[in-house]
């Protein structure tokens, strides 16, 4: 880890599984900084939308939040919630989708809670909500998830259930009414998580360098599977140098850390 940090191995990790030609739902943060290197190291074909309705953007500059001027700028379409959802719910564009998702707490079939720590009506902590977190978890073809790893946010049972997973294992989106979807892969600090194809369930796929598979367990909030696991690979030269040098220059989201 002496040549980069873990925010920026998360970033180029996400990054790595946007393929060209999808259509990429984010909000800022790190996951624009995926969108945006994906975009600029292999996927030049994909397209960057946000919620307020900013379509293929030029992104000149990297945009603090999602209505920031700077990220409407040589927008395709810049339009609004309903031409940004609309886009979300098409069924013929629904399986090239890619939403890209941060949460509070994530479970075993990776259900999201982005709302509330605690009871609802009376909560310890009172999150900004689902947004459009739902309509991601519930319409895109494919679902990433950012969350730091540590035993309360990996949790047996969501405090409240904000966005749809696999909801309680194989089978159950489709008896919900969904097509297709769900989630593919919880990027942490520490590892990369996928789902298991017969029981939906979360296991360990990779550990970031440096952590162990019995470190991620002890971070985890219930078991799961570590026998397949290997070490993630680290970021290239190049992929560093674009996320650095192109993506984000002025480190607005990256940091000095």
């Amino acid at each position: 880890m002496n040549n980069y940090t873990y925010r920026e191995l998360m970033a180029i990790t996400a990054a790595r599984e946007i393929h060209d030609g999808e259509i990429v739902f984010c909000g800022t943060g790190i996951s624009l900084l995926a969108a945006m290197a994906a975009r600029c190291i292999h996927a030049p074909g994909c397209i960057i939308f946000f919620e307020t309705g900013a379509i293929d953007p030029d992104l000149k500059e990297i945009p603090l939040t999602v209505a920031d001027s700077r990220l409407m700028y040589g927008s395709s379409l810049n339009a609004g919630l309903g031409e940004a959802f609309a886009t979300m719910q098409n069924p013929f564009l629904g399986p090239r989708l890619v939403g890209i998702l941060g949460a509070a707490q994530v479970d075993r079939y990776g259900n999201l809670n982005s709302t509330c720590l605690g009871d609802y009506k009376k909560p310890d902590v009172r999150f900004p909500g689902s947004g459009g977190a739902c309509d991601v978890g519930s319409f895109v073809g494919r679902t990433m998830v950012f969350i730091k790893h540590e035993r309360r946010r990996f949790v047996g049972e969501l405090d409240y259930f904000t966005t749809p997973g696999y909801f309680n294992g194989p089978g159950e989106r489709e008896r919900q009414g969904y097509s297709h979807g769900g989630p593919v892969c919880v990027i942490s600090d520490k590892a990369v998580m996928r789902f298991d194809e017969k029981t939906k369930e979360m296991f360990l796929y990779r550990c970031c360098p440096g952590t162990t598979p019995g470190e991620i367990q002890d971070c985890t909030g219930f078991s799961i599977d570590i026998t397949q696991s290997e070490e993630l690979d680290p970021p290239t030269a190049e992929e560093l140098d674009i996320l650095r040098r192109v993506v984000d220059p002025q480190r607005l989201i990256l940091g000095t850390d």
